[in-house]
Parts: C-alpha cells; structure tokens; sequence
C-alpha cells in the first residue's frame, strides 16, 4: 500500500533541490564553510509541517491551494499573489535551464545546443506523457541527487566542526548573511512547492483513508531534501571556504571541486546539477501552470490530452518558451536572477503560508482535519520569523 501511494512527498522534496537551491546551497558553503548549516535543523522541521498540511488539504478537499485561495479570498487576492508567483517561478525556471547550460559546459557542451535540445525534450515528454509515466520518471531522478553525499564524502569534511555547527547556531547581523539565510529558507520551503504537492496528491487519486501512508511519503521526502542540502553545503564548506575561494554559481562549485577534491567529484556534482535542473525545468512549470489553471477553474493535468487542457499546455509551454529565450540572451544576469529569485521566494512564503493557515483551520472546509494546536504554532512561528528578517534584509542597507 505504501509503495502505490509513494510519490508526491518524495518528488516535490527531491526537486526542490533544483538548480536556484544548489547554487544557494553552493554559495552559502563557500561563503560561511559550515555556519549555515543549523538552518537546516528548524527548515527540515517546517517542511514537514507545511506538506503535510499540503498533504492533508488535498487528501480532504479534493482540490488544489489555488482552487481554494480562490474560493475563499477571491479572484482579486489570487490575481495578485499569483503575479508576484508567477515573475518568480520564470526566474526559478531560467534558473534550471541556467543549471542545464552550466552542468554541460563541464562538460564541453555548448548552451546554445544543450538548452533547447533539453527544452523539446521536456515538452514532448510533458504533452505526451501521463502522470503515472512522469512519476516514475522523477523517482528515479530523486535517487541520482545522492551523487551528492559522495562529492561531499570526497571532500573529507571536518566532521566534529560540522557537528559543532549544527548545535551552536552563529547569526550575523547584516545583509549578506541575512540575505544567504532567507534564500536557504526560500528555497528548501519555496512557494511553489505547496501548489505542486497539493495537485499531485489529487492527480495521483490519493484517499482519506491512505493518509498515513502518505505522511510516510512525506516525511521521506522532507528528509532526502535537507540531506542533500546538507552535503552540497559540506562539499563547498570543506573545500571552497577552506581555500577562500569565491563563487557565483552551482557551475563554478563544480569546476573548483576539480583540484581541491578530484575530478570525480568535480562531474559527479555536475551531473547532479544537470539531473537536478531538468528535474526542476519539468516540474516547475508544469507547477505553474497547474495552479494559474486552478485559480481561473480551467483544465489542468498531465493525465489531460493537449485538446483537453490547452490552456493548461500554452502556460506551460510559454514559461519554458520565455525562460529558454532569457537563458539564451548573451550576457544574461544569471547570477542576479538566481539569488534575487530565491530571496523573492522567501518574501513570497508568508504570503502562500498565511492564506493555507486560515484555510486548513475552517472547519467547513477541512471538517474534523483542521490543524492541531503545535502545528498553527511551527506555521505561524514561521511566517513571523520569515516577516522580520524580510525586514531587516530591506531597511539594514539604508541604516548603514
């Protein structure tokens, strides 16, 4: 039983490791070596909480967090949080096809070839596919992601300053580490995550009484993603930080690991990038593009014909159509669309968090699986702590 139900948590934790959060991950090791690390100890345990929550609206419900913000703030509030969603997740995907293009340029493939071939192959897949097909498909994508833990273990990490690190937090109080923290918190819980997760519960037909099945599915999931966010930290912190060496993304960490840990464990974080970032090219607009079409009642799904859902298909494919084109302009600023697009997604969490709280608590909607008291403490802790360092993060450069 556990396996027929086993999918959306582990996909939707797996892919969030994508190309914006490996280059987050990349910088924040190189920048602060281990320092970073506690963050991962309070994001693990709000992941879980909020894709359970996830989980359990779609379980109940029926339907996605889009059909639901609409139905209960109406079109007005859902058209301007989904402006703000929808900027940030084309930055999130040319992002991906920024990892595409820099993953195969270790390997002496030029973006020019490998961005569009990438781009057809994710449509076909996507148009033609169904759900079933597609999950099969990111599963095994999510177990390639380990290649991680051995670029780390190849590093040979200070394993007793790592532990130290996890159990005495350090903050510094000014923008750069206050930006690099938001944009951990961003892009382990990104915005949208919440809307991927709560359509694959539904597509995959999951039932109230498969629930506990699916926390398992979940917690699995939440797991493997702070795992591995966990050993790219410590692959850069071992050996980037050590030697003072400073990078810009995900495919700089890569070509540096070459003579600081060998060229094994160079490729095997270039490949994880370039899984991780068609991964994430997939899913992402296809997340998008179901919860625009959930918010305006139109046809979403992959299991839906091209005939069946065209609005649903166009979303998706304008999304890699633009992202693609922004990835082949020379001398994009991929660098700034990256960081910005995580720091976006922090800014962007409370909103998603706060309009699922109020939700997952109306007994009219949820019945007898409204949230219990610990789990409205971890939410709305959460949004507070995200609010005020949004806060600072804007006004501290005018102070100094």
């Amino acid at each position: 039983m556990f396996l027929s139900i086993l999918g959306p948590g582990i996909i939707t934790g797996s892919v969030d490791n994508d190309a914006g959060g490996i280059t987050t991950y990349s910088v924040a090791g190189a920048l602060y070596g281990y320092k970073l690390l506690w963050t991962l100890i309070p994001a693990f345990l709000v992941l879980y909480v909020v894709q359970e929550m996830n989980a359990r609206m779609g379980i109940v419900t029926g339907k996605g967090l889009a059909d639901l913000i609409r139905e209960n703030f109406g079109v007005k509030v859902t058209f301007f949080i989904f402006l703000g969603l929808i900027i940030a997740d084309i930055g999130n995907t040319t992002t991906e096809f920024a990892g595409v293009a820099g993953s195969m340029q270790i390997f002496g493939i030029s973006k020019y070839f490998s961005v569009p071939i990438v781009a057809i192959l994710v449509w076909i897949f996507v148009v033609n596919g169904s759900y079933r097909s597609a999950e099969k498909l990111f599963l095994a994508f999510s177990v390639f992601l380990l290649s991680y833990v051995v670029s780390a273990v190849l590093s040979k990490p200070n394993w007793s300053e790592i532990g130290s690190s996890l159990v005495k937090p350090s903050f510094e109080l000014n923008t750069q580490f206050l930006s690099m923290t938001i944009g951990i918190v961003g892009t382990t819980i990104a915005p949208w995550m919440q809307f991927y997760m709560q359509s694959a519960v539904i597509e995959k037909g999951i039932k109230i009484k498969d629930y506990k099945y699916e926390l398992w599915d979940v917690l699995i999931g939440c797991i493997a993603t702070i795992v591995v966010a966990f050993f790219i930290i410590v692959a850069c912190g071992s050996t980037l930080h050590q030697k003072g060496i400073v990078i810009n993304d995900a495919k700089d960490a890569a070509m540096a690991l070459q003579p600081l840990a060998g060229a094994f464990a160079s490729q095997l974080f270039a490949f994880g990038l370039f899984i991780a970032s068609i991964f994430a090219a997939t899913i992402l607009p296809l997340a998008t593009a179901f919860y625009i079409c959930e918010a305006f009642g139109f046809e979403a799904g992959i299991d839906k014909k091209l005939g069946e859902a065209p609005e649903f298909y166009t979303f998706f494919t304008a999304i890699i159509v633009i992202s693609v084109a922004i990835i082949l302009i020379p001398g994009a600023p991929l660098i700034s669309i990256t960081v910005w697009t995580q720091v976006i997604n922090g800014i962007l969490l409370p909103v998603v968090l706060v309009s699922m709280i109020i939700i997952v608590n109306k007994r009219d909607v949820m019945g007898n699986y409204i949230n219990s008291h610990v789990k409205n403490i971890v939410g709305w802790s959460t949004i507070i702590i995200l609010i005020i360092l949004t806060a600072i993060l804007t006004v501290e450069p005018f102070v100094h």
